[in-house]
């Protein structure tokens, strides 16, 4: 997806069981490292999303990320305004989050210095859950449309620092309602950002938006792997990336849920574009690799 909380922002459209610790609901978890290819899998973190209807999620482990012109339109320029504001995200009371896209009036500034004209939500784990190696993944229902643009990702927690793309991002799924029938897996870095990320495509043969899937990523220490519904699709080492790029993903990382409206990707909704959007996650679990 790309950008999160501070600018610079990642250009997000072509966008932990720490290794030997997790934090997460502001304590910690020691885990020692496992052998890199067991395939025999461990919770050790998980949101279900089990709630009262209205209630939003837990912020002991969701922070907020808002706004649009604060963070340049998120380096899409995109046209929705990140609100904290339970209409934007909450749960069902029936074991769902639900992150809603909606059409308003002058929620907040714009990039292109216009009111917005869309709300939605874009949440993440920063200082509160996170990992190195291990497998991340989400059951999640999307929504469709020209200029929808859900997305599951992950950023280095040192971004602040770091800046992207040297803080490194992985897309773990991105849908554009422009390509109904596909998803998307990428890999962002230094030598291979924003339009020159590697991305592979899921491609359904049935249109994404019909039904829930689970999308999920495999880290171990110089790999990564892009599955759906546990069946593999993409998988890259550092050997992989293009002449001068920096494998810069052997660090904790954390995770981001939202639901954005237009961009450079996916282009702008228009009369066709069901709204309000609604994008259903109905649990992310975190595995460490024993």
């Amino acid at each position: 997806m790309h950008k999160a909380t501070p600018p610079p922002q990642p250009w997000r459209g072509l966008l932990p069981v720490l290794a030997a610790l997790l934090t997460a609901c502001g304590g910690s978890v020691t885990a020692a490292t496992a052998p890199a290819t067991s395939n025999r899998w461990t919770l050790v973190w998980s949101d279900e999303f089990d709630g009262a209807a209205g209630s939003v999620p837990n912020p002991a482990h969701w922070n907020h990320d808002l706004g649009n012109a604060e963070s340049s339109g998120w380096g899409n320029h995109e046209f929705q305004y990140y609100t904290a504001n339970a209409r934007n995200a909450q749960l069902d009371g029936a074991g769902m989050l639900v992150i809603t896209a909606e059409k308003t009036s002058n929620p907040g500034p714009c990039w292109n210095s216009k009111p917005c004209e869309f709300t939605s939500a874009r949440i993440h784990t920063q200082g509160k859950v996170g990992f190195t190696h291990g497998k991340v993944e989400a059951r999640m229902k999307l929504p469709a449309g020209q200029g929808i643009w859900p997305a599951f990702w992950a950023l280095g927690t040192d971004l602040a620092t770091a800046g992207w793309p040297r803080s490194g991002e992985i897309d773990i799924m991105e849908f554009v309602g422009k390509t109904p029938n596909t998803t998307y897996g990428t890999l962002h870095g230094p030598g291979y950002s924003g339009a020159q990320g590697i991305a592979k495509p899921r491609e359904f043969g049935a249109p994404v938006a019909s039904d829930f899937h689970t999308y999920t990523i495999i880290k171990r220490p110089n790999e990564i792997v892009w599955q759906v519904d546990g069946v593999e699709f993409h998988r890259l080492t550092p050997a992989q990336l293009p002449a001068g790029g920096t494998w810069v993903f052997e660090k904790p990382f954390f995770v981001i849920l939202n639901l954005a409206i237009g961009g450079d990707w996916p282009g702008a909704p228009d009369a066709t574009t069901p709204l309000p959007a609604r994008m259903l996650v109905d649990w992310v679990r975190i595995y460490k690799e024993e």
